[in-house]
């Protein structure tokens, strides 16, 4: 199981830091797509791409968040909380909000992308990006990492819980 676990996190963690590079080239297509509209050039692909990147950094990106514990938390107290505690607030967020989303999020676009896919869709604009199917498709995949990524958290933070104490690290990691 923990090589399992291992494998998901060292994926989302790989998909994360690799994508992460696109918010830079997402920042540079903008400042390029400005300069030509200054010079009356321009590409609606190209303004188009940056819709893409950024659709890219926040669907595929979401269970690295998770990972690194980055997405923001409801319970104010979490901070001051012991490792014991933080893993049953963090069970009890996989069991109830984290995993249920996941698969709303895959339920509620599968058919979504299914048609998109089966038509091909691509952009309504003349010269744009003819792939709104691949886009529409990172809807399932990011919730599908998120999903993988919960499971993870979950499976650590009961190891958590049911280890014995004396077998805990400072942090409470197993």
């Amino acid at each position: 199981m923990n090589k399992v676990s291992s494998f998901i996190s060292g994926m989302n963690d790989l998909i994360g830091r690799t994508l992460s590079w696109l918010t830079l080239l997402m920042a540079i297509t903008m400042l390029l797509v400005i300069l030509g509209r200054a010079f009356n050039l321009g590409s609606l692909a190209i303004q188009e791409s940056v819709t893409y990147m950024h659709a890219m950094v926040f669907m595929l990106c979401m269970a690295y968040t998770l990972k690194e514990q980055g997405h923001v938390r409801v319970d104010v107290n979490y901070r001051r909380m012991n490792f014991l505690q933080k893993a049953w607030v963090d069970v009890i967020g996989a069991i109830l909000f984290i995993l249920p989303f996941s698969i709303f999020l895959i339920a509620i676009s599968w058919q979504f992308v299914v048609e998109s896919w089966r038509i091909r869709e691509g952009s309504p604009n003349p010269g744009g990006i003819q792939a709104v199917f691949l886009l529409k498709t990172l809807i399932p995949l990011g919730g599908f990492l998120l999903g993988l990524q919960g499971l993870v958290e979950l499976i650590r933070n009961v190891q958590t819980l049911l280890a014995p104490q004396d077998t805990l690290d400072q942090n409470g990691g197993v």
